[in-house]
This record gives structure tokens, sequence and C-alpha cells, in this order.
């Protein structure tokens, strides 16, 4: 039986999201194209992927009918019009984090692709960092027992304020909007969505403007989380601190991922995945340490499963419901740093906002 054609692909921003992560990402899937990129600065994309179509804007890349999939890199506050244009010309829509801005813009795109018949799905990739898969692997075979305090960080050391729309005074610039997502997605995924939210979101660097710290505490019946990211570690804390009734599980570093994919261009290879210091976990009766046998983390495996989804052969792997999910959480700490108390998910609006 014949392979079905590749599913071609226009990714709509060549910055450091879509030059990094999914172009090459998207190369590495067998079931998917790399076909046209919409990007202001033609030059740098030839120069990487020379048989790639390069236009203006979106308009043009959705004038080509071929294209089926459009990915979304652009900068934070242009996700949710963008993947509205696209889901309105019937294209199939990857959006990276955050989702959208608000969390009515995100429910308006989810109602809009379910109206629409088309797949929309968010790319949030550390659903398949290796210590995040160990750590799954971990809860799942109950070797920590009941998980009572998990706690996950994304520390850097970045004192100077950098010129650039991520740290500029903007919508969607900020930790939180850049990281938080991460942060508060892997929660999710293990415990589903909190009770409620309590956060500090700040500004600490000399002429910040825009978040460069964040503290969110969601709160669950049986367990706190505790998620935070800031600009100023000189000696960043534990990845994760996962405290069990059975045992901890702790990690230190990121995973090898994103460096792999800096440095090399392209997904894969020899070490793909592979984390070089694997966590610890440690027996809570007797103390004793073993090193976690490590799961090799995979990108590639979001792509693949959007590949399989659009031919029918999989379910969307980070579907509308779950995104929404998430801006509900990034959304109830926004608003709990600016009332200074907990904010309820169930206290938030509900009704999804206009497409």
């Amino acid at each position: 039986m014949t392979a079905p054609d590749p599913i071609p692909v226009a990714l709509v921003g060549f910055g450091y999201a879509g030059e990094t992560f999914h172009a090459p990402l998207i190369a590495a899937c067998p079931g998917l194209r790399l076909h046209t990129v919409v990007s202001s600065r033609p030059e740098q994309v030839r120069e990487r992927w020379p048989q790639v179509r390069v236009v203006a804007d979106l308009d043009e890349a959705l004038a080509d009918v071929g294209v089926e999939l459009v990915v979304i890199a652009a900068p934070n506050a242009e996700h949710a019009p963008l993947a509205r244009r696209a889901l309105n010309a019937g294209r199939a829509v990857v959006v990276d984090k955050p989702f959208t801005l608000t969390l009515a813009e995100a429910k308006a795109l989810a109602q809009l692709a379910e109206t629409r018949g088309r797949l929309l799905s968010v790319f949030h990739n550390r659903r398949w960092d290796a210590d995040f898969l160990t750590l799954q692997g971990l809860i799942e075979a109950n070797r920590l027992g009941r998980i009572v305090r998990f706690e996950s960080r994304f520390n850097r050391y970045r004192p100077q304020v950098r010129d650039r729309w991520r740290e500029a005074d903007t919508p969607g610039a900020g930790v939180w909007y850049d990281l938080g997502p991460h942060l508060i997605d892997q929660a999710l995924a293990l415990f589903g969505e909190p009770s409620g939210v309590t956060a500090d979101l700040a500004i600490l660097r000399p002429g910040g403007k825009a978040c460069d710290y964040a503290h969110a505490v969601l709160r669950y019946p049986d367990k706190r989380v505790i998620l935070h990211a800031d600009m100023l570690s000189a000696d960043p804390d534990p990845r994760f601190v996962v405290q069990g009734s059975r045992a901890a599980y702790v990690t230190r570093g990121l995973d090898p991922q994103e460096d792999q994919l800096k440095a090399t261009g392209g997904a894969g290879g020899e070490g793909w995945g592979v984390d070089p210091r694997p966590g610890e976990i440690i027996d809570g009766a007797s103390g004793e340490r073993e090193p976690a046998m490590g799961v090799p983390g995979d990108y590639r495996r979001y792509y693949d499963g959007i590949a399989a989804a659009l031919r029918g052969g999989g379910p969307n792997p980070v579907p509308p419901h779950e995104a929404v999910a998430v801006m509900t959480v990034l959304e109830a700490a926004r608003l709990s740093a600016e009332r200074g108390c907990e904010v309820r998910l169930d206290a938030l609006p509900s009704a999804p906002g206009a497409a």
C-alpha cells in the first residue's frame, strides 16, 4: 500500500520559535512537508530551507490551495487573529503557546474550529520532555505514592533587559505568558484542573517592562502545585521537586532537546532527547537515593500526532479543550496577582468570546 503524500504546511513566523522548534520538527516528521514560510526575513529562511516557498503574509500563503496545515509561530498577540483567519479559510491550525492572550479568545477559537470542522491544536511540546515523561511513568507505577506537593520551575539568569517583544511593555509579553503555559500544561496533564490559583507576578529587574518573576500556587483538595519562573536565578533551583507519601523525585537542569535543536538545526540522531542528568528517587523511609531510569524525550511525537490526526489515524495530541484549560489557569493567575487573593476557577466567566 502506498503511503499518502506528506501534508503541506505553512509556517507563519520565523523568529526563535519558528526557526528553532517548528521548522526542524515539521521537517523531521515523515507525514508533513514544510511547504511555505511566512516571514519578513526571506533571506534568513532560504539560507536554512532553500526549497521552501517564502511569502510576506498569511493571505498569500492561504491563496495556495495545496496548504492543508497552518502553524502559527508569530508574536503572542497575533496568535488568535492569525489562527482565526486560517480556520475561516478552511485550514487545520497549530498554534504555538500561549494559545491566545485571553480565556475568551481561547474559547472562541475552540468553538470556531468545532464549527468549521477543522483540527486546532496548541504546541505544548514540554509534554515530551525527558524528565516529565520519566515522572509520568513513576506516578503511573505508584513509585512515589500519593503526591502531596509538586514543584516545577523554569529559572534563568538574564539580568539585562533585552530589546525584544518578549520583554517589552506589550500584551502577551513576560515570563508568565512565555513559560507559564509550559508549567501549567505539565501540571494539568498530571493532576487535572485545580480548584483555585494564587499568584504573584512582578517586575524585579531594573529597567524591566514585562513580568520577569512569576510564582503560582494551584490548590487541589489533596495536594499543592507550585509553579515558578524568573529571570534572576544565578543558581537555579531544582527543575522538579515531587513529594509523595512513599518517595520523592528531584531533577536539575532542563530537557536537552532545545539545546540540541539550536546546536544542530535538526531533530533526531544519536543521543536525541536523552537527559544527561537523570533525576533521583529518594525513599521516604530509608533516605536512600537511586537514579531514576530516564525516558528519552521526543518533541517529534507532537507533529507525528498532528499528521496522524489529519489523516484519521489518531487523536489530536493537544485538543482545544486542553489548551483552554491551560488558558483558564493562566488567566486565573493574572487575576489573582491583580487582586491579591486566590481566584477560584469556577468563578471565571464561562461564555466564549466572539470569533
